[in-house]
């Protein structure tokens, strides 16, 4: 398994009136999450799309289970638990300064070839930068 943490610190604009981070935010910290975890593999978002590949989200799923707050400090622990294949998952968890489980989630995405628009396999480069933390 792959895991990776960043940390965000809740803006204004990213709550709603009761003080929380709005619903819909939690897609944005998850694509945060997603791209520095792949970065923090040596892979790139855009090399990936440069080379020919796009990665849409196919499903997203979220549990929430206590707000964060403006100004609150997040960790968001992304992780891989399988190698990919056409689609890769991920799964996340949001937790706050005092390492209160805030949020839970997952999506799917799927490898799809830019100029075809088809599903495709994960990019061989990437297969080989995970493939130590799947052995």
């Amino acid at each position: 398994m792959f895991e990776h943490a960043c940390r965000l610190r809740v803006r204004y604009a990213e709550t709603d009136r009761m003080g929380y981070v709005y619903y819909g935010v939690y897609a944005q910290y998850f694509e945060v999450a997603r791209v520095e975890a792949l970065r923090a593999l040596g892979i790139s978002y855009r090399e990936m799309e440069d080379g020919g590949v796009m990665l849409p989200v196919h499903d997203l799923s979220l549990k929430y289970h206590k707000p964060a707050l403006y100004d609150d400090e997040l960790t968001i622990i992304a992780r891989i638990s399988t190698l990919p294949t056409v689609r890769i998952r991920f799964t996340y968890e949001v937790r706050n300064g005092r390492d209160v489980l805030l949020t839970e989630g997952e999506t799917t995405l799927v490898f799809v070839d830019k100029v075809t628009g088809r599903p495709c396999r994960a990019p061989q480069d990437l297969l080989d930068r995970m493939s130590p933390y799947f052995s």
